[in-house]
């Protein structure tokens, strides 16, 4: 009989722990396993408080430089308090009020007698909430911006030192003309390019919610400042540049509008959209035998089959990429749901979504830099692949050679047709050798013998302007954006937590 698990089990002192995480209640994996500490902070509750705190200084800093009567001992003592969180003032506030901001406000009064009066004057829940919001998915698209550019830079690396080294190309996963393995890793660093593109398009457009209201009027702050205008306007701009921000949204509801979370998840999708296809094509070559992804010493790649060398950190990247890209459409089921100037339908989906977002694909980009800088090419596997279809490849050359040569071009692309089909089936109906070669060595119409026919079979001659295109690419697009950011390529390369 199967043991029925006890509901509403209460941990003790006897309750285990592994890696850190208490075996008895949920984990977020994202935290456990996969996202990078930076990130982890960013999204961590005392960051959050912290930066709400920082946010209740500059607005009381200044309304204070604005002229209402709040004296500067005042502001001095929100400063002492800024990084010391009393958490169970606030949290026993919290079950009492059923609300966050008002349980925070609280507990900062308790710390600041002197100042509590003020704290948060004029303002709603949203001032410190989703000021905060953006002054953390900034933060984050910086982060997660400077692991592209490592990224960027390992691939860089790996394109120019095979940039002329002939694969075979495919379409549709069949046999195509060759390309060379540094020309397909450019292919992957485009797809980084665009999104580099797109993050620093919306980073530059993210503003802060500034000092709106309830509805976005501004109408406390203007009777505050006795309908000064000018001064409810200097409060916007002024507490934007004292949080590292240059401007506020000229006009909003009581929230910032919910298309901005719609727009900074785009982002986010994008990346994992490059990422899984990079490790899918990893996937594909690591089955072909030709590129792998790195395999550690004591790495196991299947507990039943010890031969296995499974494409792990790859298809943890097409895993996670594939969460990253469902949950972008949360913020726009989201920004269209919402009713005039707010509605709470947002809040528990955005707690969600965003932070989830942006942890999965900073493991995803962890993971990303892991294979970049640490690919395996198998020159010889790849080699041989290439000599195994070349000769069909090569049947133009060896037509237009043939033709040099007196032979009229209509009867020897019908013989070559004619050959090229029956070495076909002996390879795919009886797996034998591509024997293409030796049925137009001894046919008298193509005046060819095998040593004509081998000059012909060079794989360089077949890669078009492969390398070329390597050395445009990267001279050109790739280089002096890793030139303008130097500052992000040091640091050892990042290790996977499992």
């Amino acid at each position: 009989m199967i043991e029925r698990p006890v509901i509403g089990f209460i941990p003790d002192d006897r309750t285990e722990y592994y890696g850190g995480v208490m075996n008895n209640t949920y984990e977020n994996v994202l935290s456990s396993r996969y996202a990078g500490e930076e990130m982890l902070f960013l999204f961590s509750p005392d960051h959050k408080f912290r930066t709400w705190r920082r946010l209740w200084i500059a607005l009381a800093e200044t309304e204070m430089e604005l002229g209402l009567p709040i004296r500067l001992e005042q502001i001095d003592e929100m400063k002492r308090f800024a990084n010391e969180i009393n958490y169970e003032e606030a949290n026993s506030a919290e079950k009492r009020f059923r609300h966050d901001v008002m349980a925070h406000v609280f507990a900062y009064g308790v710390q600041c007698p002197t100042a509590k009066p003020i704290i948060h004057l004029g303002a709603t829940s949203c001032y410190v909430g989703d000021n905060t919001d953006i002054l953390i998915m900034r933060d984050a698209l910086m982060l997660l911006r400077r692991k592209i550019i490592r990224i960027i830079s390992a691939l860089s690396i790996f394109a120019n030192e095979y940039r002329n080294l002939p694969t075979l190309g495919f379409t549709h996963f069949q046999p195509a003309q060759l390309v060379t393995v540094g020309k397909r890793a450019t292919l992957w660093i485009q797809d980084l390019l665009f999104d580099l593109d797109d993050l620093d398009y919306v980073y530059r457009g993210l503003k802060l919610l500034g000092c709106k209201g309830t509805t976005g009027t501004q109408a406390s702050f203007l009777s505050l400042f006795d309908g000064d205008h000018g001064k409810v306007e200097a409060l916007d701009r002024v507490i934007s540049e004292k949080m590292g921000v240059n401007s506020a949204y000229p006009v909003s509801g009581q929230t910032y509008s919910r298309k901005i979370d719609s727009r900074v998840l785009g982002v986010l999708s994008s990346i994992a959209q490059s990422a899984a296809k990079f490790s899918n094509d990893i996937r594909l070559l690591q089955h072909l035998k030709e590129i792998e992804e790195p395999f550690e010493k004591d790495q196991i790649g299947s507990s039943a089959m010890a031969y296995k060398r499974n494409p792990m950190r790859s298809e943890r990247i097409a895993s996670l990429s594939r969460y990253v890209i469902a949950q972008s459409l949360n913020p726009p089921l989201t920004a269209s749901a919402q009713w005039f100037e707010r509605t709470l339908d947002d809040s528990a989906n955005k707690r969600l979504s965003i932070s989830e977002s942006f942890l999965a694909t900073d493991a995803i980009l962890i993971i990303y830099e892991n294979i970049a800088s640490g690919l395996c090419v198998n020159r010889e596997v790849i080699t041989r692949r290439i000599m195994e279809e070349l000769p069909f490849m090569a049947t133009e050359n060896i037509l237009m050679e043939a033709v040099k040569r007196g032979g009229d071009r209509q009867d020897l692309h019908e013989r070559i047709r004619i050959h090229s089909m029956a070495a076909a089936a002996e390879v795919k109906s009886f797996g034998r050798r591509n024997d293409l070669l030796d049925r137009i060595a001894s046919d008298s119409l193509f005046s060819l013998n095998r040593t004509d026919l081998e000059g012909l079979l060079n794989p360089v001659l077949y890669i078009g302007r492969s390398p070329e295109q390597v050395d445009r690419f990267l001279s050109e697009f790739v280089n002096p954006i890793l030139k303008d950011s130097e500052a992000d390529l040091s640091g050892e390369r990042p290790q996977l937590k499992v």
